[in-house]
């Protein structure tokens, strides 16, 4: 498949109508497991998380994505505690533009700043898992479950990067399409 073709799948898939994740899965772990994989702005972003990571090198690639995780986390104990975030969804479509332009444009950050910024991008997102949380089942199960849903988009971006970095500027074309995407979510929402 040639770039012109991954470019245009990507683009089919930002207008699938799957834009935002929503709540009523299932209860427990495997809402918490499902919420991350049924919304493709919360699917871009985290792998494109692991995408700049990668992109970055060094310690960021595993600081990155674990600085994500921890302010997800703390941003589902904000929303489900009933905590207002504003903005949030504004947020969350941002850094997904946001996070697409930095791989576009092979922004190059030291680990420590590229993590604060994922983690304020990580709040966003974690906020809206907190506020989405199935009323039954156990919200401990459901935050363990969308952290781990989380890691695993943030691995899957980082292996895609490796994968690729000997094909010319395949990676900075996939940040485009994610900038591309988050722009849609945008208009879309």
């Amino acid at each position: 498949m040639n770039s012109k073709s991954k470019l245009l799948l990507v683009m089919t898939l930002a207008a699938s109508g799957s834009a935002m994740a929503h709540p009523g899965h299932a209860e427990g772990a495997v809402a918490g497991l499902m919420h991350p994989l049924t919304g493709l702005d919360h699917i871009l972003a985290m792998v494109a998380v692991g995408l700049w990571a990668a992109q970055l090198g060094g310690r960021a690639q595993w600081l990155l994505p674990a600085s994500f995780v921890g302010f997800l986390a703390v941003g589902g104990v904000l929303g489900a505690s009933g905590f207002v975030l504003p903005m949030a969804e504004a947020g969350i479509v941002t850094s997904v533009l946001l996070l697409g332009l930095l791989i576009g444009f092979a922004v190059k950050l030291k680990a420590a700043p590229a993590a604060l910024a994922v983690g304020v991008f990580a709040l966003c997102h974690g906020y809206a898992h907190g506020v989405e949380m199935p009323a039954m089942g156990s919200g401990m199960l459901y935050g363990m479950g969308f952290v781990a849903a989380s890691a695993a988009l943030h691995v899957s971006g980082l292996g895609l990067a490796r994968a690729v970095q000997s094909r010319g500027n395949w990676l900075r074309a996939s940040g485009a399409a994610i900038s591309l995407a988050g722009v849609w979510l945008g208009l879309a929402a």
